[in-house]
């Protein structure tokens, strides 16, 4: 009863113990029927099998493997809801003002031109940058471990002639951290600049190939 102590007698307890694991509520219902204690409440026997810490084990959580009760059945129609719910194939709201067609354009905060070229998934493979697949297009798949850089230093210069094949190892050469960087180099330093790194490069690799 509130604001009264409950007593249980040892009995009680050892037959709650050892029926711990029984959903509350129906444990409950079975012990004040069995004992006939019926001034216990459902909120002081949970509250005697937390302070003993005589849990039922389940954690709310579906176990791995487990089947949903719902699998396989369907829900009643209800026109309320089904104005709400998402369409294969229709987009609606913000989704629709936002939506971009295969073949839109758009600049990079990077400077690159970027075309989309499908709706699917994973979001970020929609955009592919145009100069790229304009090289491609003219040369073929860009060689694994292999990147384009811009020689003009226009990167929204897409023609291929604008773009150069290089391994990626040579882009902090390119990048100048101790010298003069291609990027920021006068036009007429951007072939040697290139070529110098190409030189290095290719001396490095021969180097690591005779120390294996």
């Amino acid at each position: 009863m509130k604001g009264h102590w409950n007593f249980y007698s040892e009995e009680e307890l050892a037959w709650i113990k050892d029926r711990k694991e029984q959903p509350r509520r129906e444990l409950y219902e079975a012990f004040i029927a069995h004992f006939d204690r019926r001034e216990i409440t459902l909120g002081a026997f949970k509250g005697l099998c937390k302070r003993k810490g005589w849990m039922t084990g389940r954690t709310g959580c579906y176990e791995k493997g487990r089947t949903s009760e719902n699998k396989g059945k369907k829900l009643p129609y209800n026109a309320n809801s089904a104005k709400t719910q998402f369409k294969k194939g229709t987009r609606n709201g913000r989704a629709e003002e936002r939506y971009k067609p295969i073949g839109t354009e758009r600049s990079h905060r990077d400077g690159y031109l970027e075309r989309k070229i499908h709706d699917d998934m994973p979001l970020q493979s929609r955009w592919r940058r145009v100069h790229l697949i304009n090289w491609e297009a003219e040369n073929g798949p860009l060689p694994e471990g292999y990147c384009l850089k811009c020689l003009d230093g226009n990167k929204a210069n897409t023609d291929p002639s604008n773009w150069e094949a290089i391994p990626r190892a040579m882009l902090p050469r390119l990048a100048g951290s101790h010298t003069l960087g291609y990027d920021d180099a006068p036009d007429e330093l951007k072939p040697v600049i290139m070529a110098t790194a190409k030189l290095e490069h290719a001396a490095r690799e021969k180097q690591r190939g005779g120390n294996q």
